[in-house]
């Protein structure tokens, strides 16, 4: 048989070809493809400085409201008057009373001088009268890159030690389980806390230094054993159908066998453990924000704007909380529904 002649015999369809058809028929999964690219291209833009560059900066009186709130009550000159004819009235019992007339007058009109700062803002201000919208952007950058950095680094551990220890078996699926076993016996959370605090204080912070890379290496050592049990059992049940054994009679490599031919058909259960472990990051990320072990303190993440607007509540102050609130709740949801698309497309059973 000629070349010729096999170019005109049929060939079976790419299975990633036939999972975009797939998609593209979905109107949720475009819809979330196109939020998650959205918050995709925020990120790349607060990380070139096009957006929230000046997230630090105090633009803004301390607490200032949303724009849609107005301006709030200005109790405090009203009080400072006030304080300042009573001081005026004891000047006969306080002979440096005239003085603090004087000293007060002074700080008014130095403050008047200065540069004068917004009494509403988009979103609202911070206690410090910083931008809670640039915040939220900044932190969207940091908590996505947190959350999707260790989930595809424990979702890559995950599936190449399920590939293997499901495929070979045998010792190397023995030794793999030992792993396996001594990482799952120490409760998740107690781990996360002593790999923090090892990354941070211990022996390794001078090395690896506080940065946001440290968090995305202790989530990710601490989150691959779901995924690799998982991937693990599928790659036992797949290891013996006849595309496998037909894919080595042709003289497959185990390599080809193992991530060519079955990591495509269990590819939609890595995509659902892919999509758990951002949320569950995002919130790993939050909790560690919160006890000191996160990120750094000179940097903004939405786990650090949720620890700030607990105590913010307190005064009334719920700006901060509901931007946080709404930007990962938007990416969450839209990451997850975009993730179902993708299991529902790439799932060999719809096909």
């Amino acid at each position: 048989m000629t070349d010729a002649t096999l170019d005109h015999l049929p060939r079976s369809p790419n299975v990633w070809l036939q999972a975009w058809k797939r998609l593209r028929n979905d109107r949720v999964g475009m819809a979330s493809l196109v939020v998650t690219g959205l918050f995709l291209l925020l990120v790349l833009a607060t990380l070139t400085g096009l957006v929230a560059k000046d997230w630090h900066e105090e633009v803004g009186v301390p607490f200032a409201p949303p724009h849609f709130v107005g301006k709030s009550t200005d109790v405090q000159q009203s009080s400072t008057a006030a304080d300042t004819r009573k001081l005026v009235d004891l000047s006969d019992i306080d002979p440096l009373a005239p003085r603090y007339a004087e000293w007060a007058e002074r700080a008014s009109k130095i403050q008047m001088v200065s540069v004068a700062k917004s009494d509403t803002l988009p979103f609202g201000g911070d206690r410090l009268g910083r931008d809670v919208l640039s915040k939220a952007l900044k932190g969207a950058q940091v908590s996505i890159v947190v959350g999707l950095a260790a989930a595809v680094l424990a979702t890559l551990i995950g599936t190449v030690l399920g590939a293997l220890g499901g495929y070979f078996g045998g010792r190397i699926g023995d030794f793999l389980e030992w792993v396996y076993n001594v990482f799952t016996s120490v409760p998740y959370i107690l781990l996360v806390f002593a790999l923090a605090a090892l990354f941070k204080s211990g022996p390794l912070a001078h090395t690896l230094g506080n940065s946001v890379w440290t968090v995305v290496i202790i989530l990710s050592v601490v989150g691959w054993t779901g995924i690799y049990r998982l991937v693990r059992a599928e790659y036992i049940k797949h290891r013996s159908r006849e595309y496998v054994r037909a894919a080595e009679a042709i003289g497959a490599s185990h390599s080809t066998r193992m991530f060519t031919h079955i990591l495509p058909n269990i590819s939609h259960v890595v995509l659902v453990q892919l999509s758990l472990h951002v949320v569950s990051f995002i919130k790993a990320e939050v909790i560690l924000s919160f006890l000191g072990l996160g990120v750094p303190i000179d940097m903004v993440s939405w786990g650090t704007m949720l620890s700030e607007a607990q105590t913010e509540l307190v005064l009334g102050k719920w700006w901060q909380l509901v931007a946080a609130t709404v930007f990962m709740a938007s990416f969450v949801t839209a990451f997850a529904l975009l993730t179902d698309a993708l299991r529902d497309a790439l799932d060999p059973k719809l096909k």
